[in-house]
């Protein structure tokens, strides 16, 4: 696993350093626009501005994490495909880190608010599009709609280990991701799906001469 990761320094940490700790102190109801810009010490009208709703706190939120990632990531690294969307998730979960104890409790109250838990569905696709495309696996086309579902499936049950998993190394949380991972890719063997790495992909070939009669 890498190096524990951190979102870098933004203009926002104040309103999700607030947002997350009201969340794991209060919970999600209480979590409003108001407690949160009251805690992160900014005006509620500069705060509607930029976040008119929760839901758009998530979302930035999910692309900071995604871009996190996506910066930490080196261009054309070694290894198999799976070996680095491996890494890119267990590199998504680090990045989690600081705030996990209102992502904890937000994932359990999640099931008692569904509206929230559809919003939310959008947002899964497009980090998981973000984290194939860090891996080198292409996710665009039919085949990468499919590759996408999958890859969410593998970081639901991975979320799932990642919210038991009290070690400082996430131990359970790699087993659980590692089996997931095996199992979407006997999946993806059974329908003889291709891995779409964008990086072992053969270059053109130039067109041989005819030959001579």
């Amino acid at each position: 696993m890498s190096e524990q990761t951190s979102p870098p320094p933004t203009g926002d940490a104040p309103i999700f350093d607030a947002f997350w700790s009201l969340v794991a102190e209060l919970g999600w109801r209480a979590a409003t626009l108001e407690a949160v810009a009251r805690g992160a010490g900014l005006p509620l009208g500069g705060l509607r501005a930029r976040f008119p709703c929760r839901a758009a706190l998530l979302a930035r939120h999910a692309a900071i994490l995604d871009r996190v990632v996506i910066e930490g990531t080196v261009p054309e690294a070694p290894g198999s495909p799976r070996e680095r969307v491996f890494d890119v998730l267990m590199r998504r979960f680090d990045a989690m880190a600081p705030h996990r104890a209102g992502l904890l409790r937000f994932l359990d109250e999640l099931p008692r608010d569904p509206l929230t838990a559809l919003a939310l569905a959008p947002l899964l696709g497009l980090s998981m599009a973000r984290m194939l495309e860090a891996a080198g696996v292409a996710a665009d086309g039919p085949l990468g709609v499919v590759r996408v579902k999958g890859l969410g499936a593998v970081w639901l049950v991975a979320l799932q280990a990642w919210r038991r998993d009290d070690q400082p190394d996430l131990s359970a949380t790699m087993a659980a991701l590692d089996r997931a991972l095996d199992r979407a890719e006997q999946v993806a063997r059974g329908i003889r799906l291709p891995d779409g790495d964008r990086q072992t992909v053969p270059s053109a070939q130039p067109p041989q001469p005819a030959a001579e009669a």
